[in-house]
């Protein structure tokens, strides 16, 4: 049987899913999955928290609101990722944390993980050193936003995003949500991206965008 989250839907335990070796047996077992369709919302900042996420597909993005109801992507979680590691040491959550794509998320209670953490030190270590990747990738981020080019912000995420062929980029949200997570204006990116794909430094498919191997000036 599933449990019920706060807003009254059934939650039931998941599959593993890639990213989540640092969680032993006994918490992969309380672990509980929601569905989300894009747009809807996980939570909201200000709420009680009930634990951390990990997205099992789709995407959600973390963002923040200013007074003047402008929205602040701070990170785009996708398959794999955990969200809301604060959550564990926090009386509620700091962000909003909305579905960008129709996605699937997990649950790990607060409780269980902390339980689990006293009981195998090990599993805490592993905890650890995602959360030290997870640093990696946000300063990458940064950095991804210090460069004032749009041009050569849409090369820097192209390059560190290329799958395995170091070429291929799936794109697994809108053209939107990509200039989002940029830092730009979605006229800004659409520009770019044509702009690019004229001069042959990039080639435009249906989900994915493939380098040239040739930047252009």
């Amino acid at each position: 049987m599933g449990a019920r989250n706060g807003a009254g839907r059934e939650v039931r335990s998941v599959n593993k899913v890639a990213g989540d070796d640092w969680i032993p047996a006994a918490l992969q077992r309380a672990g509980m999955k929601r569905a989300l369709k894009a747009g809807e919302t996980l939570f909201r900042s200000g709420m009680r928290t009930a634990g951390l996420y990990q997205v099992a597909h789709g995407r959600v993005r973390l963002a923040r609101v200013d007074r003047r109801g402008r929205e602040a992507v701070l990170y785009v979680a996708s398959a794999g990722d955990i969200i809301a590691e604060a959550s564990l040491f926090s009386p509620v959550y700091h962000c909003d944390a909305i579905a960008t794509t129709d996605a699937t998320v997990r649950l790990y209670p607060k409780a269980a993980i902390l339980a689990a953490f006293k009981r195998d030190p090990k599993a805490m270590q592993a905890f650890t050193a995602m959360l030290a990747h997870q640093v990696m990738n946000l300063r990458a981020r940064l950095e991804q936003h210090s460069i004032h080019s749009a041009r050569d912000r849409v090369r820097h995420y192209l390059n560190l995003n290329a799958g395995a062929d170091g070429r291929t980029v799936p794109l697994t949200g809108t053209l939107k949500n990509l200039a989002s997570e940029l830092g730009l204006t979605h006229e800004a990116l659409y520009r770019t991206l044509a702009a690019m794909a004229k001069a042959g430094e990039i080639a435009r498919g249906k989900g994915f965008i493939r380098l040239s191997g040739r930047p252009s000036l």
